[in-house]
């Protein structure tokens, strides 16, 4: 493991991703609550709400009051996401609080692309002038493109290094076309079909194209392998990933209700606690962060860490009882 990166950076998407999926009210304190105490944990991004239509997205009808109510921490960025030009509004409005991000997310695949925004691919791509365009004005040159699906669909079946290679080209040939640099690079895991070989394959296709970009995975728990497709990539030096805290979200895609969302927060930590890279969390903090947000949703959360407790603390309890 002669390449693991010495430092990770985590951003948490816990609150965005988790909250959306859930049926039940979650009052504006406790989502408030939550974003504080994952403020004092010395996670260095949370992205914690979206500016979208709450016809659709009811629990983020809320949105500028959560942003209102967060104690904002020194060194943390607060992030949110939007889907269409009312929403990029509604954030940029709230700059004094929120990190803008200029981000543009495209589907490896064609399907579930059109199921998820009601748009072909070629279609997003024709959207993209008109984003850097937005972006431009608010002072910001560059993209950081998303591929969602990169590694498999449930409609369209496995993904080929080479279709999410094509799309990013394509991300950058008009991009740049337009005045606008290709940012960041993230690999998103949307329906929980990656394993270790495979992102390997898949982050290796992009680094021999891209070697200077930064690359982030999102990587979806659906079927128990974030974790080991997290140490693939670690052991390729990617040093970015998205997590939610407890394991909190989902995916409306996924071949069944239920299934796990991103990987776990804490998990991820611990991982790489015992594996001595550093994430700047402070990993028990963490775990009650976890604990914090299966009481607020009022239901069992996947991780594992809030429950098994971190391997430190026992550590520690053993050598001391050896003495």
């Amino acid at each position: 493991m002669s390449d693991l990166p010495k430092r990770v950076r985590i951003r948490e998407v816990g609150p965005r991703e988790g909250f959306q999926f859930e049926k039940g009210a979650i009052s504006l304190a406790d989502k408030v609550s939550l974003v504080d105490a994952l403020s004092d944990t010395g996670v260095g991004t949370i992205e914690f709400t979206s500016f979208v239509s709450p016809k659709w997205v009811p629990q983020m009808a809320d949105a500028e009051q959560v942003v209102a109510g967060i104690r904002r921490a020194p060194g943390v960025a607060y992030e949110a996401i939007w889907l269409n030009e009312a929403g990029l509004e509604r954030a940029a409005r709230l700059r004094d609080v929120l990190a803008l991000r200029p981000m543009f997310s495209v589907a490896a695949s064609d399907t579930f692309m059109r199921k998820n925004t009601n748009c072909s691919v070629e279609e997003r791509l024709a959207e993209l002038p008109g984003w850097a365009e937005r972006y431009r004005a608010l002072g910001m040159d560059w993209l950081d493109v998303g591929v969602m699906a990169a590694f498999g669909c449930n409609y369209e079946g496995d993904v080929e290094p080479r279709r999410v290679v094509t799309v990013l080209q394509q991300v950058e040939q008009r991009a740049s076309a337009c005045g606008a640099r290709l940012g960041g690079i993230g690999l998103a895991d949307t329906m929980g079909w990656a394993n270790p070989r495979e992102v390997k394959r898949l982050v290796g296709a992009v680094r021999e194209r891209w070697p200077e970009a930064r690359l982030k995975l999102h990587l979806h728990d659906t079927r128990a392998l974030a974790i080991a497709n997290a140490v693939a990539a670690l052991e390729l030096g990617v040093d970015c990933f998205d997590s939610a805290v407890a394991g909190m979200g989902g995916c409306p895609f996924a071949a069944h209700k239920g299934a796990a969302g991103n990987v776990t927060t804490e998990d991820l930590v611990f991982l790489c606690q015992e594996l001595g890279i550093a994430t700047g969390i402070d990993l028990d903090r963490m775990i009650a962060a976890g604990q914090l947000a299966e009481r607020v949703v009022g239901h069992p959360l996947p991780g594992k860490l809030k429950s098994g407790g971190n391997l430190a603390t026992y550590r520690a309890t053993s050598r001391a009882a050896r003495t």
